[in-house]
């Protein structure tokens, strides 16, 4: 069986077929979903999916890097009153993203050091988004470092040395998704050099698909074409794969199987 430990399964881009998309994905081996939040507007349909599909789907909580701007003062009080209710299995999807847009870098700073606190206060781990952006995101990581702190940087796609950094990290994990499947991306060669052993599966649906889905929604009924990537680029069985990476995600997220 197969986790999807980042998927954004409450996005409008499934009102058409939420219920026969799950079905799909629990059809083809995935029977976990981890849910990222967003933003204080991506709460309630979150927490709605969650709700009425309980021990399969599981809420984050944090606010995504893109969504913070100069002011975050309210969101993220509303954001702290959700953690602290104790229903949510981790902070994020928080970071760093560079990408899109500098204009807010030190708020995004700002804002991620607050989460990666609460974190470590709640013991609840990190799911981390850095675009264009590894540097100084992994820099606030090690700075913040404490035994309680773990987490997954979420959509990997980085060198062989940021992956060594992050894997310098006890209790961090790598989340490859679609993007291993891409030609042009390395990320197959990468995962070559660093093995499957701290790696953890993701969509990131509705984005991201891999091949052959590539530029269509993606969903979590796609995570076995990721698994087999990541088979063939480390010379493991897809089974291997299927366990090591269940593995991975239900002690991160300390749960039982």
């Amino acid at each position: 069986m197969f986790v999807d430990t980042h998927a954004h399964l409450y996005s409008k881009q499934f009102d058409g077929d939420r219920e026969a998309m799950l079905a799909h994905a629990i059809a083809s081996g995935v029977d976990r979903f981890f849910l990222p939040n967003i933003d204080g507007d991506s709460i309630d349909g979150m927490n709605a999916l969650a709700a009425s599909h309980p021990g399969r789907c599981f809420p984050m909580m944090g606010l995504h890097p893109c969504s913070v701007g100069e002011h975050n003062g309210e969101v993220m009080a509303v954001l702290e009153r959700e953690l602290r209710t104790g229903r949510y299995c981790a902070v994020g999807e928080i970071g760093i993203d560079l990408y899109w847009d500098k204009t807010w870098f030190t708020q995004q700073q700002e804002v991620f050091r607050q989460h990666i606190r609460w974190a470590k206060e709640l013991r609840l781990p990190i799911v981390i988004h850095c675009r264009n952006s590894f540097a100084e995101t992994i820099a606030i990581v090690e700075e913040e470092k404490t035994d309680d702190l773990r987490g997954i940087f979420h959509c990997f796609g980085g060198t062989v040395e940021e992956g060594r950094r992050i894997l310098a990290l006890d209790g961090f994990l790598l989340g490859i998704g679609g993007v291993i499947t891409y030609p042009k991306s390395g990320l197959a060669q990468v995962m070559a050099e660093l093995g499957p052993e701290r790696c953890v599966l993701e969509t990131d649906a509705p984005y991201l698909a891999p091949v052959p889905h590539r530029g269509k929604r993606n969903e979590s009924g796609y995570i076995p074409l990721v698994a087999a990537e990541l088979a063939k680029a480390t010379g493991r069985s897809v089974e291997e794969i299927a366990q090591i990476t269940t593995d991975n995600a239900m002690r991160l997220f300390r749960l039982n199987h």
